[in-house]
């Protein structure tokens, strides 16, 4: 039967051009490892015929054995690279090869700098697997067929690399995927058995199928010569072999093969476990975060295996969501090889391994804190705040990742997160019996805030939390080492036996005396307040907004509000005023009613402003303060510039 040829012309996406673009002048220097990325695809082919030959063993197509071919033409100057796994349909080409369909890709490209260098680490990290084809080539053909599609489905694939590509329908008897490389000018150097095999063993000696070469012998008393299959890797799982085997370069390379990572890892854990649940553990902290770190549905880092054969990637059954920027593999020996993401789901196994998992990741954490401070600086910045998630994801760990969070506090004011709770604790004062914490929506507005007047005046420390997962984590992590956590901004000050009776009395005093004040303070703002009351806990701002002791955090309520959820919030804050502040003693005196009610919202959008808040009424606020300058200079309209 003669297969109807379906060519077309196509152009790349744009970020499949941008991404060509940089790493044909940003990975030059690398580029060997071309090689690398073709064998890892190659093995990922391997990897999920496997599975899906676990339900129709007919997709072997009477060829079981796996393998990656690598060959080369000297007189055609190409390099090819075969293998016969799993394959791709039309469809699946144009999608995985003409497309970047990534989350993230617009955000990676904004990250990019135009420093070769760190754009280098950054186009590794995001993976670039095929594309590395055209490093070395000015022009790439593949040809490929889909397990199980009948032999006149197969697709021709071509490219230069400068925007279009070909794509056109042809007969194709064998399953799996063959890239032909069309080296440049001068690429010559790949152009040799010992230069490729030397590739293969520095970088891809782990791969779990035979890598194999041609080998040419020969005799030359009978003039015959014989080519062979020689298998050039060591085609064992590294996972499976003891560690006092594995070289430092070996399980480096391993990493960068499973994480399509060009960079170390941070750390790594490789753990044997046996009894009643045996499996082997080998996972990997990256050192540099993932360009999709914040996209918790993509999950794509640690490998399941059962007794060495691929089952499937990432499932949030291996791994709670917050340790999605672990990668490796995780190999089970009890396992049912036809287990499914559904069977997942309520497999006892499972649940043991996870649990077993999650726990050898806090210890090598905690290794690092204690051990390697440098190194779990470089871990915080990198993953701090989806490790902070844990605390809501992961309640039966609660306690151990709450002593792996880091905090900036009022202790130096310091941007940088270094702070545990157990050094919040140990510097605790006297008779101090709750941990004191303030969010807001950045540094710059949770370092200012008047919330922490009293605090600065009687150096008592507060954690300063100005990310947005922090907003969620005070909700959540309400108890530490017996102290309870509390927010600065909601409820009546309460400072315990810290407090200063004398200032206590007075504040309840002034109460008193200015109960006409804050009633009429409170008549004009209206719906705007809950209460108007006098507080002790500002030195020198005039005002600020408190919540409720069981409400929300204004800064909260503000987060749901602009991510359109319907929390059924709209909780009216408390304003507290500093009976010694100036403004506040002028605002009493003040007997022009339109003035004083200028000054009463003023006061009000100012203390809203300070925590970050937005004004309803932008342009009055600032007709009002514009009013109030006129009013209190002494201002009038013939008190003008001319220009006569």
């Amino acid at each position: 039967m003669t297969t109807e040829t379906h060519k077309e012309t196509l152009g790349f996406q744009t970020e499949v051009k941008q991404l060509l673009d940089l790493m044909i002048h940003s990975l030059y220097s690398n580029k060997e490892i071309f090689l690398r990325e073709l064998i890892s695809n190659g093995s990922d082919a391997a990897d999920k015929l496997r599975f899906e030959a676990l339900s129709d063993e007919a997709l072997y197509e009477n060829d079981a054995e796996l393998k990656i071919w690598i060959n080369f033409d000297k007189d055609a100057n190409t390099i090819t690279i075969r293998d016969n796994g799993i394959g791709m349909s039309r469809e699946e080409v144009i999608e995985n090869i003409g497309t970047i369909a990534k989350s993230g890709t617009k955000e990676f490209f904004k990250s990019l700098t135009g420093d070769k260098a760190k754009d280098t680490q950054l186009i590794g990290q995001f993976g670039v697997g095929f594309y590395s084809s055209f490093i070395v080539a000015d022009k790439v053909t593949l040809t490929t067929r889909r397990a199980g599609l009948e032999a006149s489905h197969g697709v021709k694939w071509e490219s230069n690399g400068d925007g279009e590509y070909s794509i056109e329908t042809i007969e194709r008897s064998q399953h799996g995927t063959e890239v032909t490389l069309h080296l440049r000018s001068g690429e010559d150097e790949f152009l040799s058995e010992y230069r490729l095999q030397n590739i293969v063993k520095k970088y891809s000696d782990h791969i779990t199928l035979p890598i194999v070469m041609p080998k040419v012998t020969t005799d030359e008393e009978k003039d015959e010569t014989t080519i062979e299959e020689e298998v050039v890797n060591a085609a064992t799982a590294l996972w499976a072999r003891s560690k006092s085997e594995i070289t430092e370069e070996e399980y480096t390379e391993f990493y960068k093969h499973v994480a399509h990572d060009f960079e170390a890892p941070l750390t790594r854990i490789h753990n044997k476990v046996e009894g009643k649940h045996e499996y082997t553990t080998l996972l990997f902290i990256p050192a540099r975060a993932p360009f999709d770190l914040w996209d918790r549905n993509n999950r794509h880092g640690v490998k399941l295996y059962v007794r060495r054969i691929f089952i499937m990637d990432d499932d949030e059954k291996l791994l709670p969501p917050y340790l999605r920027f672990i990668r490796g593999v995780i190999d089970s020996n009890d396992l049912p090889l036809n287990i499914s993401r559904e069977i997942l789901q309520h497999n006892k196994q499972i649940d043991a391994i996870r649990s077993g998992t999650v726990k050898k990741i806090l210890s090598a954490l905690e290794g690092l804190a204690k051990n390697e401070a440098e190194k779990y600086t470089t871990f915080w910045s990198q993953f701090g705040k989806v490790m902070k998630e844990g605390v809501i994801d992961d309640a039966g760990n609660k306690e151990r990742i709450a002593k792996l969070l880091r905090f900036s506090t009022t202790y130096d004011d310091n941007p940088t997160q270094a702070i545990s709770l157990e050094d919040y604790v140990g510097r605790m004062q006297e008779g101090q019996e709750q941990i004191y914490y303030i969010t807001a929506e950045n540094f710059a507005a949770v370092k200012n805030s008047p919330h922490l007047e009293i605090f600065r005046k009687k150096n008592i420390e507060v954690l300063l939390l100005a990310e947005q997962i922090d907003e969620w984590l005070g909700s959540h992590l309400t108890e530490f080492d017996g102290k309870k956590l509390q927010s600065v901004t909601k409820g009546e000050l309460d400072l315990g036996s810290l407090e200063n009776e004398e200032e206590k009395q007075q504040a309840e005093k002034a109460s008193d005396v200015l109960k006409p004040l804050l009633e009429k303070v409170k008549t004009v703002l209206g719906e705007k307040v809950s209460d108007v009351r006098v507080t002790y806990r500002l030195t020198s701002s005039p005002a600020c907004l408190v919540a409720d002791s069981n409400a929300m955090d204004a800064s909260l309520e503000r987060l749901l509000k602009s991510s359109g959820q319907n929390f059924g919030g709209g909780n009216k804050p408390i304003l507290e005023v500093n009976p010694q502040h100036p403004i506040v003693a002028a605002l009493k005196e003040e007997e022009d009613e339109n003035r004083f009610n200028d000054w009463a919202l003023t006061l009000f959008d100012q203390a809203l402003l300070s925590e970050g808040g937005q004004l309803d009424d932008p342009a009055m606020f600032v007709k009002r303060v514009n009013d109030m300058f006129v009013s209190m200079g002494n201002l009038s309209s013939s008190r003008i510039i001319t220009f006569d």
